[in-house]
């Protein structure tokens, strides 16, 4: 693991693998190590940076609120810290709105972008989802013993069933009380949001099986996008690259190295969309 330093924060990173470099930005409840597998799938083509954002892993920033302007700006920081010009950017979830803030605030610091699972920045998860949201907020108030319920809006049953241990990802021990208030409120200080104005190529992906953010909505983010293709994974939930990391590798390898960098509005291998 590296340390960088910027914008206030120590930011830790693992950087593995060689060639064009490509940033993971995580989800909410995570850190860097969501990318394991898929991560090191990456590294056999190109330069996988995955590092903790603010209050995640082994990251340290001040006991400051911050919002997704900051997020962005710390992704940009790492990326020219350790030598790079640009790079490709792939964000999750969360980091999917992290993601597109950054390619709106950065946009010289973008290759290609690939928001998987992710929903619109300048929205929050309860305005798309109210009834999933409520849910959950009752559910982490009962944690530890909710965790495996709370896991169920992330992956298929099948794969918790399989895959047990991802059950621990959700028993809240993973921050501190302080913590999760800041992350809490990152939403809370959103800015402008232009989707129209990310001009970098970009791949909009999601899980069938999604519970937690429709893949409807997430669809539709390409529609705004100039160079944008979408792509529905049967069979996935939420959380792909824990779910299915060759899946979810295969396909956004194939859009990285793609020559045309994606068409517009190319729906080619797209499922049936899925209700909202």
């Amino acid at each position: 693991m590296l340390r960088i330093e910027a914008n206030g924060t120590s930011i830790c990173c693992k950087v593995s693998g060689e060639g064009l470099p490509v940033v993971l930005i995580h989800g909410a409840e995570a850190d860097h190590s969501m990318f394991a597998g898929f991560g090191a799938l990456l590294a056999e083509h190109f330069t996988v940076i995955a590092y903790d954002q603010r209050d995640s892993g082994g990251t340290r920033n001040p006991s400051l609120p911050y919002g997704l302007a900051e997020l962005a700006d710390d992704a940009a920081a790492l990326i020219a810290a350790l030598g790079h010009d640009r790079a490709h950017v792939f964000g999750t979830s969360l980091g999917g709105v992290i993601a597109q803030v950054l390619a709106e605030r950065h946009p010289g610091r973008i290759d290609r972008l690939v928001l998987s699972s992710t929903f619109r920045a300048g929205l929050t998860p309860s305005s798309i989802n109210p009834d999933v949201f409520s849910r959950l907020a009752a559910l982490r108030a009962g944690l530890p013993g909710t965790a495996a319920e709370i896991a169920g809006y992330f992956f298929p049953a099948a794969h918790i069933a399989a895959h047990p241990e991802v059950v621990d990802i959700f028993n809240g021990k993973g921050r501190t009380a302080e913590q999760r208030q800041r992350r809490a409120g990152i939403l809370a200080q959103t800015p402008a949001n232009d989707l129209a104005a990310i001009t970098a190529p970009t791949l909009v992906l999601v899980g069938a099986d999604d519970r937690l953010i429709p893949p409807a909505h997430t669809l539709s983010l390409a529609g705004e996008i100039a160079q944008s293709r979408r792509l529905v994974l049967p069979g996935v939930g939420h959380v792909g690259t824990l779910q299915a990391p060759d899946v979810v590798a295969r396909e956004v390898i194939a859009f990285l190295k793609a020559k045309d960098g994606g068409n517009d509005h190319d729906h080619s291998g797209e499922g049936p969309l899925p209700a909202s």
